[in-house]
């Protein structure tokens, strides 16, 4: 139970932008979205990471979920690209601009044990509570805002 590491398959578009698949992973009865804790900064996130270039998309979204957040899922939805919006003083050639492609996700099973367990702490969250503690991560907010939850 390993988490892919590196960013040699990581895939880049003609511009550059490193391309990032990710999840708003839903519960059934679509109230509440799960909320991942980030590891670079302080916060939550949504379940992403980069699409690499041995997988689809909706595969790399289901693979970030289960590494990020233990749990599996059915892709229901394309909530489409979203672009980056860090002002380029906060890019690097390290972290260069992300293009997010996000899908809405229904969780089918959460696990105890899951391959970031140690590094990152999962919880539910009604959409108030999501959208305030996404509120400075606009890219996110706004996959969040996309999707079809009770708001």
């Amino acid at each position: 139970m390993e988490s892919r590491t590196g960013r040699s398959k990581q895939r880049y578009n003609s511009k550059g932008q490193r391309l990032v698949a990710g999840v708003v992973p839903l519960t059934e009865d679509l109230n509440y979205v799960m909320l991942i804790q980030s590891t670079s900064r302080k916060g939550w996130v949504l379940p992403k990471g980069g699409w690499e270039t041995d997988e689809e998309c909706t595969e790399a979204a289901a693979r970030e979920a289960w590494e990020e957040a233990g749990i599996t899922i059915n892709i229901d939805y394309d909530l489409g690209n979203i672009a980056d919006s860090r002002p380029p003083k906060n890019t690097s050639q390290d972290a260069p601009k992300a293009l997010y492609q996000f899908y809405q996700a229904t969780v089918m099973s959460q696990y105890e044990e899951w391959p970031e367990k140690h590094k990152r702490v999962r919880e539910w969250f009604t959409y108030a509570q999501a959208r305030e503690a996404l509120a400075t991560r606009p890219e996110l907010l706004e996959a969040l805002n996309k999707c079809t939850m009770n708001k």
